[in-house]
């Protein structure tokens, strides 16, 4: 992936994160009290975020095992709640080690 197609795909998923969270905050004058309307706008930029990420991952190498190994530790290393450092070298290394075999 080219460096500006990098900075186009992040400029979209900060834009579109902060206007999901930014725009109600914005349309209502007083505080929001409802909890399922506050709760809804917590986790929307954690699922748009995940809704554009996890395409990129199965369809960042030529197989899609590497990928889904790759996916796998990193859904593992993060249950245990390891660093996002940690996670990130992890399944890469472990999409790397399953991309020479596969």
């Amino acid at each position: 992936m080219a460096y500006g197609e990098f900075f186009k795909y992040l400029a979209v998923m900060a834009l579109v994160t902060y206007l999901i969270r930014m725009i109600p905050y914005v349309a209502f004058r007083r505080k929001i009290t409802n909890r399922f309307v506050s709760s809804f706008l917590y986790y929307i930029p954690y699922a748009v975020l995940g809704a554009m990420t996890f395409p990129a991952i199965f369809f960042s190498t030529a197989s899609l095992i590497p990928a889904v190994c790759g996916c796998i530790v990193a859904l593992i290393l993060a249950w245990f709640e390891r660093g996002l450092l940690t996670v990130a070298v992890c399944a890469s290394a472990a999409a790397f080690i399953f991309g020479l075999f596969f």
